[in-house]
């Protein structure tokens, strides 16, 4: 029987999720019946990042190579999850070796749990993200949904979510990020892979590249889309605004990507997602959300 890290189960995403509670209460159980189904035994204490359970585990013939055995909540969706590690194949992302949709599995390869570019000094950590999203930026089917889509769905619904937060941010601000979601929406983007939840906490070592992302989020178009993630994810580590832009810039130079168009996609994210976070009751991500929005307006 596996235990549930303690800090897997106190997260936020689960306060107002009574299925999410119930799977959590669940799962020692729901591993051992995937395990059988799969011939697996578990090889180690369980890991997790915000949205699955991932339990190391090895064939239970023949001393099978180190696998990991990933359990997603009700809701999420493997299906698509697994469409987007089968596009990647490895490149830059772990590998898929096997999917259960009715039971929200997936067997992986193993990575190493315990390092994350959460550990990496910062300056270095924004350059490899930077190079996997180029590593990542691979052909993708024009039914992927696009970066473009996402920033029209910011520009028609961010005005509203705005005023009823109490205006959270300075109309000023505002009318910043309408532009700059306006001009992604319309913009021609490429027909190329993007994870949209790229984050230092979202990558592991690995054995066969020294760094791999987890839990991606295939969308099609701008590489660097999810910048304002990659930056806020960490923002408490830099003292001041120049600092900021410097990592900014780290990104910008080592992704080879427009800087105007870069500086969209940080007032885009960090609008998103401040809104997004107020709406739910987060008190740590909305600050770093707001702070970005500061130094690039």
């Amino acid at each position: 029987m596996v235990e549930v890290p303690g800090a897997f189960a106190r997260m936020p995403r689960w306060w107002h999720d009574d299925a999410g509670r119930a799977w959590l209460d669940e799962l020692p159980a729901l591993v051992g019946d995937q395990c059988r189904r799969w011939q697996l035994v578990v090889d180690g204490r369980p890991w997790n990042g915000s949205n699955a359970l991932v339990v190391p585990v090895r064939a239970a013939r023949g001393g099978g190579e180190p696998l990991a055995l990933r359990l997603a909540p009700p809701g999420d969706e493997v299906t698509t999850h697994a469409r987007a590690l089968r596009l990647w194949a490895g490149r830059g992302a772990v590998l898929l070796h096997d999917v259960d949709d009715d039971h929200r599995a997936l067997l992986l390869e193993r990575l190493d749990g315990s390092a994350t570019l959460g550990g990496v000094p910062l300056p270095e950590a924004v350059e490899v993200l930077a190079g996997l999203a180029v590593v990542l930026a691979v052909p993708v089917p024009d039914d992927v949904p696009s970066t473009a889509s996402a920033a029209a769905d910011l520009a028609s619904s961010i005005g509203g979510a705005w005023e009823a937060l109490g205006r959270p941010f300075p109309r000023l601000q505002l009318d910043a990020v309408l532009r700059a979601a306006r001009a992604r929406a319309t913009a021609p983007f490429p027909d190329l892979a993007v994870d949209g939840d790229l984050h230092p906490d979202q990558v592991l070592r690995g054995r066969r590249a020294p760094w791999l992302v987890v839990d991606p989020v295939l969308l099609r178009g701008d590489l660097e889309h999810d910048l304002g993630r990659v930056l806020w994810s960490r923002l408490d580590e830099v003292d001041d605004d120049a600092g900021v832009v410097a990592l900014f810039d780290r990104f910008v130079d080592a992704a080879g990507v427009p800087r105007e168009r870069a500086r969209d996609w940080v007032l885009v994210r960090a609008a998103s997602y401040l809104v997004w976070g107020l709406q739910r009751g987060l008190t740590l991500d909305p600050p770093r959300c707001r702070r970005l929005l500061d130094v690039f307006t």
